[in-house]
């Protein structure tokens, strides 16, 4: 399965040289060098010509706004698989995904044919009228778990915004049918989460750093301790709480997967509080864990789920997907969105969802993910900075004793793409779910003479 997918990715067999950083000026021997590269791995002809990176940093540094500590960080102008090139023509091997986005790496064919082929018919037309795209993509997410009814949107912290008010209006409307006029309307979310930075969704998310800048934040919120239920409990009331939002597998918290006891437990006291259980599976969703939904390795089912990251493989989508029981207490009016469920992106997801959605492509997740964890234990066994490799599926994390942003530089140097979780001590490794044996072994190697090499 793993070659046949990977057969036009380019070969990652070879020394490690191979991934190092070519030099530092376009010379003549880059050029001849860089096309070879370009077209091992089947890309247009040296489509970094006319880029320079030195413009853009200076473009970027004095007309964006900086709210992204980047430095002079490469500058790509194409990939193929899981293989990425900046403008110097220096490949690199790309762990991150986009931050777990591009399930299918870069320039999938079948991701590119289906959105070459929608943007030459019809890209937009809001949500005043019917397409195609949109309705096949619910029918699908439905049919294959437990929810009734999907609400489209753009981004994961939106589908979490959607899921607070799809949470506070069923409590409203159940209130009103009783005849009370009080309802709850408070929330509850775990200790590392992660849920985004719309100021809604900032609620959730657990590290000061984030929320402190913008408050005072809206009333109402409570952190209980991720995988204790005595916690969870004490925080959860009956006539208090709305909603409670969990991930099943905590990514940027530090990657921490949820057991089933725990799952099952919120599920239980949700029920007896009538909170709505909400399950966050922007990060860990669609094939992540090596199950379609991460919860779906504990047969625990949620009242909404949000999903968003990969779903159309690079373009921005989120869903927030619902039980009938949620759907019925929302009326036309009460939710919208502009630009979302829009038949471009809604039919890239199609593509990337009927993809994913195979025995073959999950057997490849579940087997590349143990591969991974299984090669970085024994390759950092001997390194006492390493205190756990854990995760679920291609949700990989390393914790460290030391801070892990100067192993993500020499990385870099080294020509793979990583990123940092956790309190900026846990390397995260989410590499495209399409990921080789080949392409696995050599991260591996990388990490490993990255440690080497840092202080």
């Amino acid at each position: 399965m793993a070659s046949a997918l990977h057969a036009s990715a380019v070969g990652l067999a070879s020394a490690p040289n191979a991934l190092r950083r070519r030099g530092a000026t376009r010379s003549t021997s880059r050029s001849v060098a860089g096309r070879a590269r370009v077209s091992r791995a089947e890309a247009i002809a040296d489509p970094a010509a006319g880029v320079d990176a030195e413009t853009v940093w200076k473009d970027e540094s004095e007309c964006i706004l900086g709210t992204y500590g980047r430095g002079p960080t490469p500058v790509f102008t194409h990939g193929k698989g899981c293989v990425i090139w900046d403008t110097e023509g220096r490949e690199y091997l790309d762990f991150t995904a986009g931050i777990a986005v591009n399930c299918l790496g870069h320039s999938d064919p079948d991701w590119v044919a289906a959105v070459t082929e929608q943007a030459g018919k019809l890209c937009h037309v809001s949500n005043l009228y019917h397409t195609e795209p949109g309705a096949t993509l619910a029918r699908k997410l439905t049919d294959d778990c437990f929810a009734d009814r999907v609400f489209y949107c753009n981004s994961g912290a939106e589908a979490n915004e959607g899921a607070i008010k799809f949470a506070r209006k069923l409590q409203m409307q159940r209130a009103r049918d009783a005849g009370e006029t009080e309802w709850a309307t408070e929330t509850v979310s775990f200790s590392n989460s992660f849920h985004g930075r719309t100021l809604g969704a900032l609620n959730l998310t657990w590290k000061e750093a984030y929320r402190t800048p913008f408050e005072p934040l809206s009333p109402g919120h409570t952190f209980a301790t991720y995988g204790d239920l005595e916690s969870a409990k004490k925080a959860i009331a009956k006539g208090k709480t709305a909603a409670v939002f969990v991930e099943p597998v905590q990514g940027e918290g530090g990657i921490f997967p949820a057991d089933e006891a725990f799952l099952r437990g919120l599920r239980e006291i949700c029920d007896e509080a009538g909170a709505v259980l909400v399950f966050d599976e922007v990060q860990c969703g669609l094939g992540r864990t090596g199950y379609l939904w991460g919860h779906q390795s504990v047969g625990v089912e949620p009242d909404i789920m949000t999903v968003a990251k990969p779903l159309a493989g690079g373009l921005p989508i989120g869903a927030v997907l619902v039980t009938e029981t949620v759907a019925a207490a929302m009326a036309p009016g009460d939710h919208g969105s502009t630009f979302a469920g829009g038949p471009l992106v809604c039919h890239a997801a199609n593509a990337v969802y009927d993809k994913v959605n195979t025995p073959a492509f999950m057997r490849n997740v579940v087997e590349r993910g143990e591969q991974l964890r299984n090669g970085l234990r024994e390759a950092l066994a001997l390194d006492a900075r390493v205190t756990e490799v854990r995760g679920s599926g291609l949700l990989v994390g390393v914790q460290l004793s030391v801070p892990a942003g100067p192993l993500v530089g020499i990385c870099r140097d080294l020509g793979l793409l990583v990123i940092t979780a956790g309190a900026g001590d846990v390397l995260r490794l989410l590499p495209p779910l399409v990921v080789s044996e080949a392409e696995v072994d050599k991260a591996v190697a990388v990490i490993a003479e990255a440690m080497g090499k840092m202080e």
